[in-house]
């Protein structure tokens, strides 16, 4: 295992130009360049005025993107360390499920995170900015 991407797109579902609309998916990535599903029902909104698209830089993005795909936020008396540690282990899990990678959750933790963003989205950030 040599990486976990998150790649982001415009959400075609959403077609306001006073809605930032996009999705995510997070992969693991074998050593063999190989790709593992790990999370794919993952996406944020923003609605404002119609220039909603000009506020929002790739950086943002990238940001907001890691956020979306955990760990989630402390609830019911778990602590952040908690969420943490479970948020990990779920993700080893699904790893071990698909026969990919037999790894822990803190060692998955330590690997480098990569943000991609897709052309449509690359598109609308460079036409809304100029």
């Amino acid at each position: 295992m040599t990486r976990l991407v998150t790649s982001v797109e415009v959400d075609d579902a959403v077609a306001d130009p006073r809605r930032l609309s996009v999705s995510a998916i997070h992969e693991a990535v074998l050593s063999n360049g190989d790709r593992v599903l790990l999370l794919n029902d993952r996406g944020w909104s923003i609605s404002g005025p119609p220039d909603v698209w000009s506020s929002m830089s790739v950086a943002e993005i990238a940001n907001t993107a890691r956020m979306v795909v955990g760990p989630d936020e402390a609830f019911d008396g778990y602590s952040q360390e908690d969420m943490k540690a479970s948020h990990w282990a779920f993700l080893a899990a699904v790893l071990r499920r698909q026969s990919a990678a037999d790894i822990e959750g803190p060692a998955l933790r330590e690997l480098p995170h990569d943000v991609v963003l897709g052309k449509r989205l690359l598109a609308r950030l460079s036409a809304s900015a100029g």
